[in-house]
């Protein structure tokens, strides 16, 4: 039982100074600066003419980290972004980050001030939410979202009238106007001619504001799979997304993409134990790995709470310790992952595993992974966890 000079002794200790701790301790994020800058500069020579780049760093810059890969776009010139939230977008601000910051998605009236107080520009999803920005106590800036057949987000493009009542609200400072293009990421027949329907509606919506008086704000609707595709929509901005990392959402995509785009991202952690197990022996939750001969088994350091997929589970990823290929065994843990490295004879406590990128002539790309895991390579980088830390080579 706790007594009150046990609990006078407790109150009384005095934390010390917190030594630094590793970034490469346990399981981290490593960021090749020189293929982002690759990057940027092939996406900059796809860009029609007048088209800046406006990056999506939403998700953590899809898991790759928003403040360091938005610092680094500064120093690239890049002056122009996309989140996803006010938080997020708050958060580059107080990095330093400089520059338009657009919020894509909905803002609670509530959080209006931190629009202000940041100096971000939220974008309008509909006339009823203009409405509400409108009656907020100071002048917001704001891009208009137009939709035309993705029916998420955005003023009907149909709807010119209710277009042009927006564009009369007082105290909504119009910087630019938008649409979202769902099916620009194929080659089936129908998936095109939808795309091209979407870019006609958009144009002809802005053509009927022009003839109604209204002075056209700055026009965007390509993402990275519309850049790629259709350059010729034109726009005043790129929103580029996967495509700024260095992949695509898919292999297949990855493997056919003629852009020399190099992925950005790699993801390593420590082998923290290495044990023998006897032919028969079991391990992992559920006793879901059977030994088969006398097999070296590896406890990885990282596990679902980073975000690596549970569904890798049972051989279904794999891993590169020292060169060489690891199946990873058993089910994948919160914080830790076994993998079979009888194959990998010195393999030993404190070496690093390759889950993302290459060691000695292999390589595990971020695509691989996602295959594996039955996602896409956007999900799957987004979901890398803030236990990870993050660091620009």
């Amino acid at each position: 039982m706790k007594t009150v000079s046990d609990q006078k002794r407790i109150d009384s200790v005095r934390i010390p100074a917190a030594p630094p701790v590793s970034n490469q301790g346990r399981a981290w994020i490593e960021l090749d600066r020189d293929a982002l800058h690759n990057n940027v500069e092939v996406l900059r020579s796809l860009l029609p003419e007048g088209c800046r780049l406006m990056p999506a760093v939403k998700a953590e810059a899809y898991g790759h980290g928003a403040v360091p890969i938005s610092r680094e776009l500064n120093r690239l010139g890049v002056d122009a972004f996309c989140v996803a939230s006010v938080s997020e977008g708050a958060e580059l601000r107080r990095a330093g980050v400089r520059g338009e910051i657009l919020v894509l998605g909905y803002t609670d009236p509530l959080d209006f001030s931190a629009l202000a107080t940041y100096g971000l520009s939220q974008t309008v999803v509909d006339f009823e939410y203009a409405e509400k920005i409108s009656a907020f106590h100071a002048p917001l800036h704001v891009h208009i979202a137009v939709d035309t057949g993705m029916h998420r987000l955005g003023a009907d493009a149909e709807n010119v009238d209710e277009l042009l009542q927006i564009f009369a609200l007082p105290d909504l400072r119009v910087g630019g106007m938008f649409t979202h293009l769902c099916a620009d990421d194929t080659e089936d027949p129908g998936d095109v001619a939808f795309t091209r329907a979407q870019i006609e509606r958009f144009y002809t919506a802005c053509a009927k504001l022009e003839a109604a008086g209204v002075t056209l704000p700055r026009l965007h609707l390509l993402s990275s799979y519309g850049l790629l595709n259709y350059p010729e929509a034109g726009g005043d901005f790129a929103r580029i997304g996967i495509a700024l990392y260095g992949v695509l959402s898919t292999g297949a995509d990855t493997e056919g993409c003629k852009a020399a785009l190099r992925p950005v991202l790699s993801l390593k952690a420590r082998v923290a134990s290495v044990r023998v197990l006897h032919a028969g022996e079991r391990a992992g939750y559920g006793l879901a790995f059977t030994a088969g001969r006398e097999t070296r088994l590896a406890t990885l350091a990282i596990g679902y709470a980073d975000g690596l997929p549970r569904a890798l589970s049972c051989g279904a990823g794999r891993v590169l310790i020292n060169g060489v290929s690891a199946p990873i065994v058993g089910r994948v843990c919160m914080d830790q992952t076994l993998v079979d490295v009888t194959d990998v004879p010195d393999a030993e406590q404190g070496d690093v595993a390759i889950l993302i990128g290459a060691s000695g002539g292999e390589t595990i790309s971020a695509c691989e992974l996602a295959d594996a895991a039955g996602t896409i390579t956007n999900e799957l980088l987004s979901r890398l966890g803030p236990r990870l830390a993050r660091a620009m080579a």
